[in-house]
């Protein structure tokens, strides 16, 4: 994974966490709460390889059970294994094996940011987080302006926050930052809504980054 990926990451945790105006916070504050967004990560990996696990076992009760209540099997002696059985539709067992691996994808991605934010990595990512929070702090008022401009009459505070969230940080890397190439970061923005967000979210996400992008001429 690339450190830049897991910076806009933990950027969105560390946004998520502020707890009072931004101008009001410190390099120290920054790096506190980017260590608070690690252990967040850490936690919500715990969390989802244990519904990982609950997964699988529902799994394999369900083919337990129906394999047991076959009646090929009903009419077994008791103690005696079962016969493997066929079973009937895909659609389940599509279904649930989907929920486990979207989980298993999570966590990994998860772990992966954590392993870059403690190891080799560090410094990039956690200068990247610190540059993305900074840049906001001195440009919150223009930042939060381009996304209530481009909202189509919504008001910035009705507007769901991890979408707000999303913006922001896109909206900074275009216009301040100005390191990564315009498409990583619309597609790293779009990538997160479809993680966090709601199922619209990356639609309007695109739309407002569009505008930005064509009404400051950023190619």
């Amino acid at each position: 994974m690339q450190a830049r990926r897991a910076s806009r990451e933990l950027a969105l945790i560390l946004f998520s966490q502020f707890d009072k105006k931004i101008t009001e916070y410190s390099d120290k504050d920054f790096e506190d709460i980017i260590l608070k967004s690690i252990r967040v990560l850490s936690n919500n990996s715990t969390d989802e390889l244990k519904t990982t696990v609950g997964a699988l076992i529902d799994i394999k009760d369900f083919i337990d059970n129906y394999e047991a209540d076959d009646e090929s099997n009903l009419e077994r002696p008791i103690g005696v294994k079962n016969l493997p059985v066929q079973i009937p539709t895909t659609a389940d067992m599509r279904d649930k094996i989907d929920t486990i691996l979207d989980i298993v994808e999570k966590t990994i991605f998860a772990l992966e940011v954590a392993e870059l934010s403690v190891l080799e990595s560090q410094d990039d990512v956690k200068d990247y987080v610190i540059t993305i929070a900074k840049s906001f702090k001195e440009h919150q008022e223009d930042v939060d302006a381009q996304i209530q401009k481009y909202s189509n009459g919504w008001d910035i505070n009705r507007l769901v926050k991890m979408d707000k969230d999303i913006l922001r940080i896109a909206i900074i890397e275009l216009l301040y930052i100005k390191e990564a190439p315009m498409k990583v970061v619309v597609d790293e923005a779009l990538e997160l809504a479809k993680k966090y967000s709601t199922d619209d979210s990356s639609a309007f996400i695109n739309g407002i980054l569009a505008k930005v992008i064509m009404e400051n001429g950023i190619d």
